[in-house]
């Protein structure tokens, strides 16, 4: 079994290939209230990846429209 050594430094081109490669998926909620009422919602849902990737995975859950 080899071992793989990855150096600790990566350069900002290697981080953005690896994420448009993998992608990446931020889904967050906040909500605030006071007394019961609620005063602030907020909903975000960041999906980056290349687009081979998204298509790769949009055509899995039905997302692409087929001809």
């Amino acid at each position: 079994m080899a071992v793989n050594k990855m150096n600790s430094s990566s350069s900002l081109a290697e981080v953005v290939d690896r994420i448009l490669d993998k992608g990446v998926v931020i889904d967050a909620w906040v909500r605030v209230s006071l007394v019961g009422i609620e005063l602030i919602a907020v909903e975000a849902r960041v999906v980056i990846a290349g687009v081979d990737t998204y298509l790769k995975y949009a055509e899995a859950v039905g997302l692409t429209a087929e001809a």
